[in-house]
């Protein structure tokens, strides 16, 4: 009996022990994964455009929006070299934004108001060209189109990987490199390998 009870409790010490490390291991890396993508949200900027429904209409004037104020933003980021100062120049221009938005409603023949702000906003998972972002919380620039409750666009403005190749869906190995001096290694390796996150442990050296 005494036996039987040993055994028990040997097999009974490793399977709690297993259990333990599959706890210890699933809790650390949803830790990192969290530390992960706040680190990545701290250095840049996304771009958010919300349709005021999901009709096919508002939708393609969703479409013409966005292709007018990336545009615009394109040129107004040209020589932003930080998200910092890429937000400055956001929060400066922000009436000019709505206002080539508005020109843009209007030429396509609607009245919808519009509104551009600078705002955090839950995105999910995202991938540009061959670079994907993990799902949480980032700053964004948005544009929102009358009751801007439709299916809504999105991308990063800062990094300028709004101006991906679209046809090609690449990033540049210029805009990579911008990432890169931008991220640590971890981040940038986890936007390359889509979103994905590796847990990594640090063993102490005995003494």
């Amino acid at each position: 009996m005494k036996n039987i009870w040993q055994k028990n409790w040997v097999w009974l010490t490793a399977l709690m022990m297993g259990l333990a490390g599959t706890l210890v291991i699933g809790t650390m890396g949803k830790v990192n994964t969290i530390g992960v993508q706040q680190g990545i949200a701290e250095e840049i900027i996304r771009f958010h455009v919300l349709a005021n429904s999901n009709s096919e209409e508002d939708q393609q004037l969703k479409m013409q929006v966005k292709e007018t104020v990336v545009s615009y933003l394109q040129q107004l980021l040209e020589d932003s070299d930080s998200a910092a100062d890429s937000r400055a120049v956001l929060e400066e221009h922000l009436g000019d934004i709505e206002e080539n938005a508005e020109q843009q409603i209007q030429q396509s023949g609607y009245q919808y108001p519009v509104q551009a702000v600078l705002t955090k906003a839950y995105f999910p998972v995202k991938t540009y060209g061959d670079c994907t972002f993990p799902a949480g919380d980032y700053e964004a620039l948005q544009v929102r189109i009358g009751e801007a409750k439709g299916r809504n666009w999105w991308c990063v403005v800062y990094p300028s990987l709004c101006f991906t190749d679209a046809i090609q869906g690449v990033v540049s190995e210029e805009n990579k490199e911008k990432l890169k001096s931008l991220l640590t290694e971890e981040e940038y390796q986890s936007i390359l390998d889509g979103g994905k996150v590796k847990v990594r442990f640090k063993w102490l050296p005995e003494r």
